[in-house]
């Protein structure tokens, strides 16, 4: 089990799959662990209860139900979602629960839970044997209708003989105290105060440790922390520090390849005679590719070994496109281990052969089921070798080049968890997706889903409340009828069309009468005057939680930036592996990875989309008798050589306007027409730009200086500027932090000012020949396209003594620091604030605060970051950031998901660890 900072891990029995989950009841509090019951106190049924399920290892020893302070509804809310129950009987019990059935991150929906929970009470009838009537409805425990049978249903099972022959103490004991009959009663109203979604805030993202003793085991990875002590004990230096790193990443790869070559020849050809061409597809996925690039991967690292070493960066950096087979094969492995289950436990001929291959490798050691699963733990690996590796190549020269692999891997990490967690998605769609009658549509195409539950719905029209149960996804709202289990379709809402706005009137008069149930509403408003709805929740908790989600939905479908530089952004399945426009990463995941410009067919992140370069193609609104075509610009001449075969090139001079008739953003040539002549032909595409200027005869100067007006919006663009009023501006802030800024009365129009250790350096950008560029060796057609390479890559390949790119715009940290210094103390200290806990319950600070109850436990801030990236949230759980935000990290638990958890700008939430430079690491 991953470990958080000041818990205590649950413990699960040898064999038993890692069920890698932060409770969300399970919290540190900053005043030590809470004081034991005291001996010899008679102690109620629910708390027994508590100890009962520590004691099963389903819930850390210090978990707030044993806190002298704690309440009943502490373990009602830490069970509500069925997770525990499940892992409860599948240790008493290993394999009487299919734990592939189970959903492990269930809490923003109550399809989800009430399926979890339906799995253990099915699962206590059958392999415990207990009668309905000694069990619970679903909702009983998800409402907290009736929390007296669930404790009683609990009771039961630690009576019975599974459970004592595991020696764990049953419950209640002789000596307890009498509930009273009216301990349960408020349960189900706090039930309806306290979401189970407002706890994720202080869950994880779920992270599988599948496999990753076995990897350890065959590649034998030496465990870094002791060495480099024991070299710093004996004295040795970096360099020999950064020759351990090489090696170790030569002898795990040689092993990792022998572990390949072992599965391919004990494995794959004898599995031929018995299994088919798609059986064996399905288990070895694409295998057989992966094995070719770690043959040719092994000898590159090979030969620059041989060389000191000084290449393996470059390596890693071109055989990364190579390494995205490995989305194809994570997506597929949980599907590969079941398929190869299912058939040795139906086919005893395919039984007999795979035993007979396993005593073939080490000696029967590991199965093939194990072995299946090396493949992923191997290339999540890459990032935290290269990553050792840089800090031991302080004073290399190709540190650099280190830098951009390391982000290289961090990225194909990121890539291959999305991959994994949008196949979750995928399989949680599914089940939605089965239980809905008369559906015609595959729910994957309206995107992620985002909450469902049950509300009231009346269209504006008609006003009669009805039950309803809502499945919300980013693009729709599935509207259904309760049907026992199912759920009977009644209506699609497509977002697209709507607005979201507060029934403010209905609220106040909510809170004048003290609230009544089902009261608290919200509306769908159509944009077209069309029909609109209206959607109560039952109490005010719950409306926030909903209108969160139902926000995040429209801010995915219509992002704000989503038509920036005359683009056309929609949210997009791309079906091959797309790299952003903007920042050069992946796309990531498996579905609506990002967004697509439908005129030009660029790929962006939603957070890239206001930065990406402007619209190729972009169709401008023309004067009458003007031709339909977008008008383009050349910003270099064409004389006619080396036309398409057998086509007729286009000659123009720079400055002249031309119609464009046919043009694909990826292709070379386009066809167009001067406009002054109305001659028609080929050209190549890299000699136009868009025309910005409606008017077409404008001068080009005239344009020039058009577009120049458009780097106001960009963070590192400073306008007109003397270098002494850079110096002054950039000395106060962090190496790496740049501007961009017009000359005055100079020949070169601008120059970039760039803060560099304890300096700041001015560099003058060249304009000739249509070209733009800081050095004769790399030009290019923009400002903008200058600054975005120079962004990724060292100003070094310049200026040797300039190692640095250009880290952070100077707008981005005087925003964050303004934040930062505008909070009043009282605001500060408000986030933070917490009372004692009493014995009798929770003390706020404050009467007067909003904040959820879980605020008055402090998070522990881990260490400080600063954003290198914009960030956008595609849900409630996630933080969005913006470059050069300062970051306080709370947690690194799901940091090999490539996930941290952290607060910016007053919000809490989880961003992509690669997102940000930790302060005070290298």
């Amino acid at each position: 089990m991953i470990k958080t900072s000041g818990e205590t891990p649950s413990v699960v029995p040898a064999g038993a799959p890692c069920l890698t989950r932060c409770f969300p009841e399970t919290r540190v509090c900053l005043r030590g662990d809470p004081a034991p019951p005291l001996p010899g106190a008679e102690m109620e049924e629910w708390r027994q209860c508590g100890r009962w399920l520590i004691d099963c290892k389903v819930l850390p020893p210090n978990h707030r139900v044993v806190w002298p302070s704690a309440a009943v509804f502490d373990l009602a809310q830490a069970l509500r979602d069925g997770v525990l129950l499940c892992q409860m009987l599948h240790n008493l019990s290993p394999g009487s629960v299919d734990l592939k059935e189970i959903n492990f991150r269930p809490q923003m929906s109550q399809f989800l839970c009430l399926k979890n929970i339906r799995t253990f009470l099915k699962v206590c009838h059958d392999k415990f044997g207990l009668r309905n009537s000694e069990l619970f409805d679903p909702f009983d425990l998800f409402d907290v209708r009736d929390f007296g049978k669930v404790i009683s249903a609990l009771s039961r099972i630690s009576h019975h003989s599974i459970s004592q022959n595991k020696g764990i103490r049953p419950f209640p004991s002789e000596d307890t105290a009498l509930n009273e009959d009216d301990v349960y009663r408020s349960l189900e109203e706090l039930a309806d105060e306290h979401d189970l979604g407002e706890d994720d805030i202080y869950d994880c993202v779920p992270c599988e440790d599948d496999g990753d003793d076995i990897y350890e085991d065959i590649i034998k990875v030496e465990v870094r922390q002791p060495m480099i002590r024991y070299m710093q004990k004996m004295g040795m230096t970096e360099e020999d520090k950064r020759h351990c790193c090489l090696v170790e990443i030569q002898e795990t790869e040689a092993k990792y390849y022998k572990t390949l070559e072992d599965i391919e020849k004990n494995y794959m050809i004898p599995l031929k005679q018995v299994l088919s061409q798609l059986e064996m597809e399905k288990i070895f996925v694409n295998l057989e590719d992966i094995i070719r690039v770690h043959f040719g991967l092994l000898r590159a690292i090979d030969l620059t070994m041989v060389s000191g070493g000084s290449g393996l960066g470059k390596i890693f950096i071109d055989f990364k496109e190579r390494l995205l087979i490995y989305g194809q094969y994570c997506s597929h492995m949980e599907n590969a281990q079941k398929t190869l289950d299912d058939l040795t436990a139906t086919r005893e001929d395919i039984k007999i052969k795979v035993e007979e291959c396993t005593l073939k490798v080490q000696e029967g050691k590991f199965k093939l089921q194990d072995l299946l699963v090396v493949p992923m733990q191997r290339v999540l690996k890459y990032h935290l070798l290269l990553k050792e590796l840089l800090s031991h190549s302080t004073d290399r020269p190709e540190r650099q080049q280190l830098k951009e692999a390391l982000e290289a891997m961090q990225d194909l990490a990121m890539y291959i968890n999305e991959v994994k967690r949008d196949n979750e998605t995928l399989k949680k769609i599914s089940e939605f997706q089965s239980s809905i009658e008369n559906l015609q549509v595959k729910l994957e195409e309206y995107g992620r889903p985002k909450i469902d539950g049950e509300l009231k719905v009346s269209s504006i029209i008609n006003r009669t409340k009805q039950d309803r149960y809502i499945f919300l996804f980013d693009k729709v709202v599935i509207v259904c009828k309760r049907k026992g289990y199912n759920y009977e379709l009644k209506e699609i809402i497509e977002l697209q069309s709507y607005k979201m706005s507060d029934d403010l009137m209905n609220n106040r008069d909510m809170k004048k009468s003290s609230g009544k149930m089902w009261s608290y509403g919200f509306y769908l408003i159509h944009l077209q005057g069309k029909q609109g709805f209206q959607f109560f929740c039952k109490a005010e908790d719950t409306k926030r939680i909903w209108m969160e989600q139902f926000e995040m939905a429209m801010s995915n479908i219509k992002p704000e930036r989503a038509t920036a530089n005359q683009h056309n952004f929609q949210m997009h399945t791309f079906d091959k592996n797309t790299n952003c426009r903007a920042c050069k990463k992946l796309l990531r995941g498996i579905f609506y990875q990002g967004y697509y410009c439908t005129r030009c067919g660029t790929g962006a992140h939603k957070e890239c989309l206001e930065v990406v370069t402007i619209c190729k193609i972009n169709p401008h609104d023309l004067e009458p008798g003007l031709s339909p075509g977008p008008k383009m610009v050349a910003v270099r001449n064409y004389h006619g050589t080396s036309p398409p075969l057998g086509k007729t090139p286009l000659c123009f001079q720079t400055g002249e306007i031309i119609e464009l008739l046919k043009g694909d953003p990826d292709t070379t040539w386009w066809e167009g027409r001067l406009i002054q002549t109305q001659k028609s032909g080929f050209f190549p595409s890299s000699c136009v730009k868009p025309c910005l200027d409606p008017k077409p005869f404008q001068s080009i100067s005239y344009r020039q200086s058009s577009r120049e007006s458009d780097y106001y919006g960009y963070p590192w663009f400073a306008g007109n500027m003397e270098r002494q009023q850079a110096d002054n501006l950039l000395k106060s802030h962090s190496s790496g932090t740049y501007l961009i800024r017009e000359r005055t009365a100079e020949a070169e129009r601008f120059a970039i000012s760039i803060k560099f250790n304890d300096e700041v350096k001015h560099i003058k950008v060249i304009e000739k020949d249509s070209w733009i560029h800081i050095t004769e060796a790399k030009k290019f057609e923009s400002l903008l396209e200058l600054v975005e390479y120079y962004q990724s890559h060292s100003l070094k390949e310049s200026f040797k003594l300039l190692d640095t790119t250009l880290r952070y715009p100077y707008k981005s940290r005087e925003r964050s620091l303004t934040r930062a210094s505008t909070r009043s103390p009282a605001a500060t200290s408000a986030s933070y604030n917490f009372s004692f806990l009493s014995p009798q319950g929770l003390n706020f600070s404050s009467s007067q605060s909003s904040a959820p109850f879980w605020s008055v436990f402090t998070p522990r801030v881990v260490s400080t970051a600063v954003a290198r990236y914009n960030f956008a949230a595609r849900d409630m759980r996630e933080l969005s950031l913006r470059e050069g935000d300062i970051v306080k990290i709370y947690s690194k638990i799901g940091g090999d998901q490539g996930w941290w958890k952290g607060e910016a700008n007053g919000r809490i939430g989880w961003f992509p660890s690669t997102y940000v430079d930790e302060e005070g690491v290298q």
